[in-house]
């Protein structure tokens, strides 16, 4: 199985709309991305770091759960420029992506 974690950090003076990314942009991920594959998501909010006084290294975590690497290409080659489009709807923080094989 793939994970892709898409990364928000948390960076003084930017914006994120958390209610946003929960219920529109990931729901509208799915929605395009599971005829290519993608099985579930999972979204994390960051509330502090390793000590509780510390903020959260990321405002965001969200993850997006695929059968296959090929599964999750199609669908960002298909569905990719409409997802990207929405970003400016709950954030400017420019997100890092990481691709991972989960076991």
């Amino acid at each position: 199985m793939i994970c892709v974690t898409v990364l928000y950090a948390n960076t003084p003076g930017e914006r994120f709309n958390h209610d946003y990314y929960v219920q529109t942009h990931m729901p509208l991920c799915f929605e395009r991305l599971k005829t290519h594959g993608m099985i579930r998501y999972e979204v994390d909010r960051g509330l502090f770091g390793r000590d509780p006084a510390a903020e959260a290294p990321y405002v965001c975590m969200g993850r997006l759960y695929f059968t296959t690497l090929e599964d999750f290409q199609s669908g960002m080659s298909a569905h990719g420029p409409e997802i990207v489009a929405d970003i400016p709807n709950y954030t400017n923080i420019a997100p890092a992506l990481q691709v991972s094989e989960t076991s």
